[in-house]
């Protein structure tokens, strides 16, 4: 497994708990369709939220949330279209949970509601 690909697990259990710990209910975890994927999907009421998880352990390149490609924002909410077909929902939010895992510090943890569309 790559450094990468480890920094990102530890970034989306982070947020996985941090969701839970707020009452948001976990409905999906790395959802893909084709090479699209999207990071957690959760419920807050009658709200599907798709979340997107962005981890860094250095902010030398910019914050996490700065990231996030136009491209990428495609990408999800193609996805979350996908998804959401022929299900019963009231409104969808896209969320980006940021993480900055430092050293010798506790993670920085930074939820952004309503981050795009």
């Amino acid at each position: 497994m790559s450094k990468n690909k480890k920094i990102g697990d530890i970034g989306e259990e982070l947020s996985v708990k941090f969701l839970i710990e707020h009452g948001y209910q976990i409905i999906e975890k790395n959802w893909t369709v084709g090479h699209k994927e999207i990071d957690i999907i959760a419920k807050e009421n009658d709200i599907y939220i798709f979340v997107e998880v962005k981890t860094r352990t250095s902010s030398k390149m910019g914050m996490p949330e700065e990231s996030i490609s136009e491209r990428k924002i495609q990408s999800v909410t193609e996805a979350a279209r996908i998804y959401l077909y022929e299900k019963q929902y009231k409104d969808i939010r896209f969320d980006v949970i940021s993480i900055l895992l430092k050293k010798e510090n506790p993670p920085e943890l930074l939820h952004i509601k309503d981050a795009f569309y």
